[in-house]
């Protein structure tokens, strides 16, 4: 097994990490005062992005993406975690792998649009009885001629003020259970869709999180997605990528950002006369820090390199959700410990990145909803999460 980068992956990388550093992280902190990012600047980094090919690369390149593999993917998304929330969507893409279940005519008109920059879409699965539990949904899709009227509410829908379109998880059979769920389209602007409030939230700053209301909302048979009453899984395999890009991977790439600036205070900070990071026990928080940030690592190239092979991994996505949130956690908390009162400071970043970390252990399913997954598998027989030889 070789995980040595190969020159494409290294110019990858590094090709990302600049354009971070050079085009995103000077938008930071008017993100974070404003809580916004302006329409003509989204616009501007987009286009310098596509023009590097970094728009959208983990969709296929029949279609228009980047057409990495998932572990080149997840190389990509680490460094896109050394950056906002906001800027990641706005310079690489929102664009979920859900819509290559698209009909042809669906493809013209939602996912080759959303490849190329000219929409943007998300999912709304999330409903307030219906979090982790996502086959718990009340949102209903009643059959209507040749077309449904669906009706319910979603909330903590992200970048649902920017976005034009939304694949909506609805049931469609209520004695099917998880089997009579079915995904549609709906577009902003149907009659009976509403947003609602944009939520406030503790960190993200910049991404809106809204509500939804659905009132006899007029769905054609040209919105479902898929097939009638394989929503939930198509949500699961949707939310499975995700999880494994926008948790694992980016909360490996902000961790990592956060060692670099708390290597370069513990060195430039001197107390009793001498850098505190001389000192054994900030040295232990930084040693800490690295290894939890390897092993994450480590970890997700290896489930990267099986998904890409073919293999099932579930319960090892259920596993590295929790892993890499709470290794986030640890990492950003030690930072502010090791930065004192600075870092409790909002002239310093690490008070954001501390806000910011919090919430990867609720979304996407929480640590303790993932640990029951992780261990019902392996009660089932399944040890391959901890044992590669059984």
């Amino acid at each position: 097994m070789d995980f040595s980068l190969t020159e494409e992956q290294r110019l990858l990388v590094g090709t990302i990490r600049e354009f971070v550093h050079r085009e995103l992280k000077p938008l930071e902190e008017d993100v974070e005062a404003g809580g916004y990012l302006a329409d003509d600047v989204a616009r501007e980094i987009r286009q310098k992005s596509q023009e590097l090919g970094l728009y959208a690369v983990n969709i296929p390149r029949e279609f228009g993406g980047g057409g990495l593999s998932v572990l080149e993917w997840m190389m990509a998304e680490e460094q896109f975690g050394r950056t906002s929330d906001i800027l990641i969507r706005r310079a690489f893409g929102n664009v979920y792998e859900i819509l290559l279940e698209a009909s042809e005519k669906q493809r013209q008109t939602y996912l080759l649009p959303a490849v190329k920059g000219e929409r943007t879409f998300s999912v709304a699965f999330t409903e307030p009885e219906a979090g982790s539990d996502a086959a718990a949904i009340k949102t209903k899709a009643e059959r209507s001629g040749e077309g449904w009227v669906l009706n319910g509410s979603k909330h903590f829908i992200s970048d649902g003020l920017f976005s034009d379109f939304f694949v909506v998880t609805a049931v469609t059979d209520p004695t099917a259970g998880v089997h009579g769920i079915s995904t549609f389209i709906v577009e902003k602007g149907m009659t009976g869709f509403t947003i609602g409030r944009d939520q406030p939230m503790m960190g993200l700053r910049g991404t809106s999180h809204v509500e939804m209301q659905f009132e006899n909302v007029g769905l054609s048979s040209d919105h479902l997605l898929g097939s009638e009453g394989q929503g939930l899984k198509l949500a699961f395999a949707t939310l499975g990528r995700v999880r494994l890009a926008q948790v694992v991977a980016r909360s490996i790439g902000k961790a990592t950002l956060v060692m670099d600036q708390c290597l370069d205070y513990a060195r430039e900070r001197r107390q009793f006369g001498a850098p505190i990071g001389d000192f054994q026990m900030i040295q232990q928080m930084l040693a800490d820090s690295a290894m939890e940030i390897n092993g994450t690592r480590l970890a997700l190239w290896h489930t990267a390199s099986r998904i890409d092979a073919g293999e099932e991994v579930r319960g090892s996505i259920s596993m590295l959700k929790v892993q890499a949130a709470e290794m986030l956690g640890h990492v950003v908390d030690r930072a502010v410990q090791i930065f004192g009162g600075a870092g409790y400071c909002r002239d310093l970043p690490i008070e954001r990145y501390y806000r910011d970390a919090r919430i990867y252990r609720i979304y996407d399913g929480t640590s303790e909803i993932h640990r029951a997954v992780l261990a019902k598998q392996m009660m089932r027989g399944d040890t391959s999460v901890y044992d590669i030889y059984g």
